[in-house]
């Protein structure tokens, strides 16, 4: 005898008067009451879940700490370290070369201001490599909210003026980094380039805390990566293995926030980058400087400056050291002395060291550790310094 063809179910009948339920059938289905409530306990944990984070993630920081290079993209984590420093520290913000690209973090313009003030707090290290006047002032517009009525040394370095390519004003290939935290409307740079999709993540990412903070997992735990892709990340072996397949993620979070590494190569008297930048016999270069009226970065500079006087900071400004033994064109000291004249319009204090001596520079902007030493120096003997200081 012939299998029975199998037949659909029978559409379920509803008697005369019955309606029939809207998008179908569900054993539960909300109310407006329900929803909102729903909504309300999501937002409630987006906006809590990560504060509460902080209460059992263990952030040892201590003298001298500074973001680890490989977390400089950890905007959340930079957030947290603003939010921890006592009153009484004065913040040093900028980029690499507040962080101390050649150094270690006792190699730096923070930890000699620190020796010389005779505190290990006076002054802490809150530069972030790789940052730049348009990402700055994002950084501290959507994750510096501490920087509010307190003392704040803000650096300014002119290297982001020395080509449009640096200064974002020439297009671009679209590989900008700290990119999410540029303006990404109302504010036009031809160096960034970014889809619509990649900007709304970007924006969001900034007023969502718990983007933020999944973020900072991302970047503190799993190199960078999101879970799935750690997951799914290969080895070099061939054929290709994956590692992590079976590993628990959890195992990753409680080993804690990585930490600077005990040996670092790229960093400090030992490593093979610590030396001049003119030893290897390199030669001055030509720089296609911007004009401080028509600068993308500077105009951003001023900017940051603005806001934070607009929360009741007391900015003092450090504008250098630039490597001007590297400029072929000799025109660093105009542009020197345009951002100078620009910064003190704003009203704040502001602090332009010598050069340095040749020797002292690792490439057009960073001291050496001995620059470090000889920068502090002249910054803590500078009057307006110390004026600034005592009041």
């Amino acid at each position: 005898m012939a299998d029975k063809i199998p037949t659909s179910p029978t559409p379920t009948k509803y008697a005369a008067g019955v309606a029939k339920p809207f998008l179908g059938v569900n054993e539960m289905r909300l109310t407006g009451r329900q929803w909102v409530a729903t909504i309300l306990i999501a937002i409630c944990f987006a906006c809590g879940f990560p504060s509460s984070w902080k209460h059992f993630e263990s952030f040892a920081t201590g003298p001298d700490y500074r973001i680890p290079y490989a977390l400089s993209r950890d905007y959340w984590l930079y957030q947290r370290r603003l939010d921890q420093l006592p009153s009484s520290t004065i913040p040093v913000i900028g980029d690499s070369v507040v962080w101390g690209e050649y150094v270690r973090n006792d190699g730096t313009l923070s930890h000699y201001l620190n020796q010389r003030s005779g505190s290990p707090t006076a002054f802490a290290n809150c530069g972030v490599n790789g940052m730049f006047p348009l990402a700055l002032e994002g950084l501290l517009r959507d994750y510096g909210s501490a920087m509010s009525r307190r003392k704040v040394i803000l650096q300014c370095n002119l290297l982001w003026l020395s080509s449009p390519k640096a200064d974002l004003s020439a297009p671009g290939d679209g590989s900008v980094n700290h990119s999410r935290l540029l303006p990404q409307f109302g504010v036009e740079i031809p160096g960034y380039t970014a889809d619509l999709s990649e900007r709304l993540s970007a924006t969001f990412e900034r007023h969502v805390p718990l983007l933020a903070w999944s973020q900072h997992i991302d970047t503190s735990y799993f190199g960078d990566k999101s879970i799935p892709q750690w997951t799914l990340e290969q080895d070099s072996s061939e054929p290709p293995r994956l590692p992590n397949a079976w590993k628990n993620p959890l195992e990753n979070i409680g080993c804690g926030i990585p930490g600077e590494p005990a040996v670092d190569p790229q960093r400090g008297w030992k490593s093979y980058r610590h030396h001049p930048w003119n030893s290897d016999g390199a030669e001055p270069v030509s720089f296609d400087w911007v004009s401080t009226d028509r600068s993308l970065q500077f105009a951003a500079f001023l900017r940051l400056v603005r806001l934070l006087k607009s929360r009741g900071d007391d900015v003092l400004v450090v504008l250098g050291p630039f490597n001007a033994h590297m400029d072929q064109t000799n025109r660093s000291e105009s542009i020197r002395q345009q951002a100078g004249d620009a910064i003190a319009r704003e009203q704040v204090v502001i602090v332009i060291p010598e050069t340095l001596p040749s020797n002292l520079y690792a490439d057009a902007s960073h001291p050496l550790t001995e620059g470090y030493a000889k920068l502090a120096d002249e910054i803590a003997n500078t009057p307006d310094f110390q004026q600034w200081l005592a009041k």
